[in-house]
Parts: C-alpha cells; structure tokens; sequence
C-alpha cells in the first residue's frame, strides 16, 4: 500500500530561530493559527508531518510537536495517528478577509447603542503626556512634596493586612472618607458625616455615576454655557436633553434656565471658579438656584474643581453648604490637586442617596484601590496636604501675576483675559479677525498646550478664544510662552475667511 504524502510544503511559513521574541514553538504556532484564521490555509487542507515541518523549518521536533498541540487543543487542527493532521477550522469561522475599518467611520458605530453613539461622538480632548506651559488645570509637578508622599506609601504598604489585600469599601476607605470630611467644614464651608462622602478615581466618574442614576431618557438638564465639556459627555449619553444656560459676570443665569427648561431635572454648575470664563456665581444667584431647586425638585451638581486656589481673598465657601433641601451634590478632586495620575476624588451626596450610590459604585466599579487611599489619609493627617495647599496658593498667585504681566508687557492686544481671582487657568477671549482653530493648531506644533475656548458653548453664538493655564509652568516658562504666542499672532498667517470654515458644529469638541 502506497505511503500518505508528508502533506503541502509550507514556503510562506519561514521561523528565524535567531530572531523575535519568544518561544519558537509559541512563534510558530501563532504564524500557523493566523494563516488558518486568514485563509492562507483551507479547511480541511493537511500540514506536513512534524518531522518534515522540523527539516523544512530547521528546528527541533520537538518544537513542532509543541505548537501543533496546542493548535490542536484549541481546535484549529485536527490530529490523527496514521493520518496526519487537518486544518479543522469550517470556513464560516474564517477571519473575513475585508479592508480595515478605520477608527471612528460610520460602520464601526452601526452596533452601537444609543449612549455608545453619544459617547463615540463626543470625545474628551486626550490629555498632553508632558508638560506644558499653558496646559490648564495642570499642577506645579516639580514642588510636589514627594517625599511625604513616598513615606505614607511606603508606611501604608507596610502595614498591608490581608484584609486589604482581598476587596476594598465601595464608598471608598473609611479613614479618608472621615479626613475629607474634616478637611471640607473649615476650608469648604460643607458640613458633612464621612458617610456622605464616597470616594472616586475622578470627578468625571461621579458624574456618569450620578447621570446614571437620577436620569432617564428625555429628562432636562441645564449646562452652563459655556461650560465643562465632561459634564456635557456624561448627560448627553444618559440620554439627557441639554438645556445651554448663559454665564454673565454673576455666574449662571438662573432666570433663563428656568424660562428655558422649568421642569430640568438637573443642574451641573462651577458656581466658585466656573469653568472656563472664570467669574463666581452671586451669592443672590446661589439663593435662587437653591430656592428654584427646592421648590422644582431638581439636584444640583456642585462642581468644586480647583476653588481652592484663590488670590484675592481666602476662599469662598461651597454652594453646597447653603443647601437646606439635600438637593446638593457636591465633586472634587485631588488630581488637580497634587498630580493628575493620583486618580482620586470623592462626591458628597445628600443623606437619601448615600446606599443607593454606594450600591452603584460597588456593581459599576467595585471600589478605588485601598492603597493610595490610606497613604492619601496619611497624608492628610500629618498635614502635608494643607501645607502644600497654602503652598499653591502663593506659587499660583505668582505665576498668575507673571502670565498677565507678560500678554501686557508683549502687547497682545488680540487676547483679552477674563476674570483670574482664583483657579489655574484663565480664559482670553480672541479678537475678530485671527481663526481660533490655526491659532491651535499653530501653539500645539510648539507644544503650548492652549486650548480653544469655542468647543465649549453647546448652543449657537460661541465665542472665540483661548485658555491659559499657568500653574504647571514656571514665571520664567509663561514669559517664553507669552513670547512664542505673540510671534504666532503676529504672523502673516491670520485670516477672517477662515472663521467660519473652521469653527466647528455646535455641540462638538
């Protein structure tokens, strides 16, 4: 009886045992499965035997006998004594052999829900990886007290029991929890049991958290406009109808917003430092959203980003600790705070919510790592975290000082700043004539790190503009900025034509 032939030559398949990484045989059994998943082997076609696979390659048997099993225990071959081995995989299952979707395009988006198409569609700008002068929100990196910081790393890991170890609080550790709480009486004016408290990676996680449960479908929310394009993310794909609600110089117009959308059912509001314009929202102003909240029964989201950092005057007490109803929801965060990759903040949340989203948090995200939570308690109770903070606060006040100075002293007539008594940014509206988009894209090739103000008005009439960070950068550094930007706006490459072309649809980063 005439022998079986060894099966097809395999010309395609070359293995270099002196270069790649890994295992040959784990080498080969990928090259094998994707020339099965692609179709470069058919069904049912039959591989050479492992011995004249080992000479044709130039390896050791063994090393075929290995990636042919386990090929054959995941079912792309078939394997039989006598009879060689099969390529099992049916054609059905084959990798279809199309042209690459493109990240983004339309038909990667078909199966989508609703929420993933919103979220698809409004994207957050991606954070820079480094530092640059005029990043917003950015903290003066190089004076964090690191050391400190270490210790309490250090000291917590220690003493790690194995408690810690297997599962952590939903509504976050409760010796941070407490030490937030007496951290925000006195400096904030939020008066709270640690057991309102619930600890999160970002305030950008308590607001989907929050979007998911005190919205449905079609119910209203008022955004300030401009206004914190996350906030608009996070409603937008709860389903949420967006009600933009004008910023004056006394902060969010609450007559408008209750001609607008009477029966909103939230409010998201920056009312110490709003985002981006920089003004406080009244204390008259406060009392009415108050008042309209109570009597409408709409909660408000009080986000308290970076009001810490104020140069004026000592800084202002939250919104939060005026509410008499419990409609306040009140965010902070102390990635601003101390460095952004801490990935720690926390959401105060009125009495009647505090299972309902501690539940939340335990079935959405579990709970924050307990690790840097504790060193964060640590760190608090030795006192670190409020000297760093007077800190900032004279640091931040000197490099404000040295940012106007310097679009002062370079004469750049062409930006207007706004309000900058508190925060780490400020807003500079642009001047008709110059396209905010070239600007941009012009600063970034320098590594500005300006963002443009127009993407964050949800309406129609949006300003132009840009916002200036100044924490993250030396006065030495925003002086050299202010003078590349100068050259930027001074460039031939200015044009009114541009401006409508390249403003972007309402509602879009």
């Amino acid at each position: 009886m005439p022998k079986r032939s060894a099966g097809m030559s395999l010309p395609f398949l070359s293995l270099d045992p002196g270069a790649g990484e890994g295992p040959l045989h784990r080498r080969l059994y990928e090259r094998l499965r994707e020339a099965i998943l692609s179709g470069t082997l058919a069904p049912r076609s039959r591989l050479p035997s492992t011995r004249a696979l080992c000479l044709e390659l130039g390896v050791s048997r063994g090393t075929v006998e290995l990636a042919f099993s386990q090929l054959d225990a995941e079912g792309f071959l078939e394997r039989r004594v006598g009879a060689g081995s099969v390529v099992a995989l049916p054609e059905h299952a084959r990798r279809p052999r199309t042209a690459p979707v493109r990240s983004g395009g339309a038909s990667s988006r078909a199966g989508l829900s609703r929420r993933g198409r919103h979220l698809a569609r409004e994207v957050l700008p991606p954070e820079p990886s480094d530092v640059r002068p005029f990043t917003p929100c950015l903290p003066a990196l190089e004076l964090f007290p690191v050391k400190p910081w270490a210790r309490a790393m250090a000291r917590q890991a220690r003493l790690l029991a194995p408690a810690r170890m297997t599962a952590g609080e939903p509504g976050g550790l409760r010796v941070l929890r407490e030490a937030i709480a007496a951290h925000l009486g006195p400096s904030r004016g939020v008066p709270c049991d640690w057991r309102r408290v619930l600890v999160f990676s970002s305030t950008q996680q308590a607001l989907d958290l929050t979007a998911r449960l005190l919205l449905d479908e079609g119910d209203g929310v008022w955004l300030e406009e401009p206004g914190y394009l996350g906030a608009r993310v996070a409603f937008a794909s709860a389903g949420a109808r967006l009600h933009p609600v004008p910023v004056d110089e006394d902060g969010l117009r609450v007559d408008v917003g209750r001609a607008r959308a009477p029966r909103a059912r939230l409010a998201y509001v920056t009312p110490s430092h709003q985002y981006p314009l920089g003004v406080t929202m009244s204390l008259t102003r406060r009392f009415a959203l108050l008042e309209h909240a109570r009597a409408s029964g709409m909660w408000l989201f009080e986000d308290d980003y970076d009001s810490e950092f104020r140069y004026a005057t000592r800084p202002l007490a939250a919104m939060q600790g005026m509410d008499l109803a419990g409609r306040v929801l009140y965010a902070g965060t102390f990635n601003k705070v101390m460095f952004p990759a801490l990935r720690l903040a926390f959401l105060v949340v009125p009495e009647p919510l505090v299972d309902v989203f501690t539940s939340a948090r335990a079935a959405t995200d579990g709970h924050a790592p307990p690790l840097p939570q504790a060193a964060l308690a640590d760190f608090m109770e030795a006192g670190h975290y409020a000297a760093h903070l007077r800190q900032m606060r004279l640091v931040y006040a000197e490099r404000r000082d040295a940012l106007l100075d310097a679009l002062q002293r370079e004469g750049v007539e062409a930006l207007q700043p706004g309000p900058s008594e508190a925060g780490m940014h400020l807003t500079a509206l642009l001047a008709p004539g110059f396209s905010e988009v070239s600007l941009i894209a012009r600063a970034d090739e320098r590594r500005l790190g300006a963002r443009r103000l127009s993407p964050l008005y949800l309406g129609r009439g949006a300003e132009q503009g840009l916002l200036l960070g100044f924490s993250g950068a030396s006065p030495a550094g925003l002086r050299a900025a202010v003078k590349t930007l100068r050259g930027l706006l001074l460039s031939p490459r200015r044009s009114t034509s541009k401006l409508s072309a390249s403003r972007p649809r309402a509602g879009s980063p």
